[in-house]
């Protein structure tokens, strides 16, 4: 087949979550802008400042540009990077839950409320207390509880976090790299509000096909960011990024907090350095949303792509037609 167009081509967007609200497809992306920082792998590049919402009534038909729904000079809290986030709703409210570095340099998880899916949304004047590092995921499950997944290694600090407090000399690790498990995504409950923390945060344990914590060195099924939760069938698909090896890979479990085995992967790298997604069902179809350079060749200035998935006869994912 050939290479999906980017859904949007008049401004950059990276990070795409995508939920139905009202019928509709909303896509909350991170925003790409232009930077003479230099690439590397603190992610100073990724210099994004707002968010835009967009909405489309049906797959293929006009994508709708809502504006700015939130930017980073009405967050008191926030000193810069505003990443990928994501949006969740409950009793009629929509919240959109963000990562940003605080004041003084360390990445929070921040949470604002609006009355409408595509905002404008008003952001709580602290960050979620007990969050940190980046990508954070919502879901709301079935009997109404909701949770938040979150974390990325590198840039994103989750190696700051292995004792529970921010460690700065752990930032030069990186990443766990002695005979051990590879670091863990992390995932709370929300309370009823959807503004705070309604249990302790803990490790969201990825197991490999052997039953053991996928291995630190195994770094084409190892978590690094990017994650994201749905549900099919009853049971829960936890999908994530690998980072450095570019894959898209996901693992399947019978409880929102784990643990999951590794069932395989979604997507091949795509052009660019960053992977990052989000898995949605619209119109009774299946659907991933990704990123890829392939409109501006930069790895800082991304765009979204959609292409639509299927279940194979052991609920195992895969894209509908082959990778270009």
């Amino acid at each position: 087949m050939t290479d999906p167009k980017p859904l949007v081509d008049h401004l950059f967007t990276a990070d795409p979550s995508a939920h139905v609200f009202n019928g509709k497809l909303y896509v909350y992306p991170s925003h790409d802008r232009e930077t003479s920082i230099q690439d590397n792998d603190n992610g100073d590049q990724y210099d994004m400042n707002d968010y835009h919402v967009f909405s489309m009534d049906h797959v293929g038909g006009p994508v709708t540009d809502h504006g700015i729904a939130l930017k980073a000079d009405e967050v008191p809290w926030v000193g810069k990077q505003m990443w990928a986030p994501d949006a969740a709703e409950k009793n009629g409210k929509f919240y959109l839950y963000f990562p940003a570095r605080d004041k003084e340099g360390v990445f929070r998880v921040g949470v604002a409320v609006a009355d409408k899916p595509e905002g404008p949304f008003k952001p709580e004047p602290e960050p979620i207390k007990g969050s940190y590092s980046i990508d954070p995921a919502s879901f709301v499950d079935e009997d109404g509880q909701a949770y938040l997944y979150f974390g990325g290694i590198w840039g994103g600090q989750l190696q700051c976090w292995r004792t529970g407090e921010f460690v700065q000399e752990d930032y030069e690790t990186m990443e766990a790299s002695g005979d051990e498990p590879a670091l863990a995504p992390r995932v709370a409950k929300l309370s009823e509000d959807m503004k705070s923390f309604a249990s302790e945060v803990q490790d969201l344990v990825i197991n490999d096909e052997d039953g053991r914590p996928i291995h630190a060195s195994n770094h084409d099924k190892r978590f690094f960011e990017a994650a994201w939760m749905h549900k099919y069938k009853g049971k829960y698909y936890f999908s994530y990024s690998t980072g450095d090896t570019h894959f898209l890979a996901y693992a399947i479990g019978t409880s929102p907090l784990g643990p999951f085995t590794y069932a395989g992967r979604i997507l091949d790298p795509v052009q660019g350095w960053t992977t990052h997604h989000s898995i949605v069902e619209f119109q009774g179809k299946w659907y991933l949303l990704y990123h890829d350079t392939s409109l501006s060749g930069k790895n800082h200035l991304r765009s979204v792509k959609m292409r639509e998935l299927v279940y194979d006869g052991e609920d195992r994912l895969k894209l509908a037609e082959p990778q270009p």
